[in-house]
């Protein structure tokens, strides 16, 4: 029985804890022991992409250390993810260097951890709705996750209608959209509207900064979409308010 550390990210444990609550479910339904290091903290992104690198190496040594002693790393994010598998062992020094190795290598995002790991074929969910799909940057560009999540959400019953330009940012690029507001407005602009134009019924991605980003323009046009986090719908977890609705 594979024993799995849940990364749960700074904006699943502010902001959505259901996220991670359906990515324990996942985990625990394909057999594995799933625990929560208490010393986590963030994966140093913002630091990191900000020009900070002092501080991003030594918040990526305080994840290794809280990290390292488990057989995989899981997170619901190709973001930070991504950063731990592609951006620690080339940011951190000396004997550091083979611990974030080692440690990217074993780290993965949810759905791909699902299938390309484990193996899985098919959740237990059973929510037959139509949805869109957005792929998150880091997510396909850096992981390479594009068909985990569809084939797992094909076990659910529910339908995928691809929407143009599926694989063009949202506009929330973590800090690209304080530095470019309105560069990133157009695009959440253009990356709502082609969601909204395949007449789905909910919006799903796996990184909770593009949701929550899609969501808020979503909401401030009336766009009547659903937005929610992919392991929401594969865990069968959708009975909270969706992201940017009221409670």
């Amino acid at each position: 029985m594979p024993r799995v550390a849940l990364f749960v990210t700074c904006l699943v444990d502010m902001f959505r804890p259901s996220v991670g609550f359906a990515t324990v479910k996942l985990l625990e339904d394909a057999g594995c022991t799933v625990e929560v290091p208490e010393t986590q903290t963030c994966c140093g992104q913002p630091a990191y992409n900000s020009g900070d690198r002092a501080t991003a190496a030594q918040i990526a040594q305080q994840v290794i250390v809280a990290f390292e002693s488990y057989d995989y790393v899981v997170a619901p994010s190709g973001s930070c993810a991504g950063t731990i598998v592609k951006d620690y062992p080339d940011l951190v020094q000396g004997a550091w260097v083979p611990r974030a190795q080692a440690l990217a290598a074993k780290t993965h995002e949810i759905t791909s951890f699902l299938v390309d790991v484990l193996g899985v074929e098919s959740v237990t969910a059973d929510i037959p709705r139509l949805t869109t799909y957005h792929d998150s940057c880091s997510g396909l560009r850096t992981l390479g996750v594009r068909d985990q999540p569809r084939k797992l959400l094909a076990s659910t019953g529910v339908t995928v209608r691809e929407m143009d330009e599926a694989e063009v940012c949202c506009g929330f690029g973590g800090t690209f959209c304080v530095k470019y507001p309105d560069i990133s407005a157009s695009m959440v602009a253009d990356k709502v509207g082609h969601a909204t134009d395949t007449g789905a019924e909910l919006l799903l991605a796996g990184d909770l900064g593009c949701l929550m980003n899609m969501a808020g323009k979503a909401s401030r046009e009336g766009r009547g979409i659903e937005v929610r986090h992919v392991v929401e719908v594969l865990a069968g977890m959708t009975d909270t308010p969706a992201i940017g609705e009221p409670k």
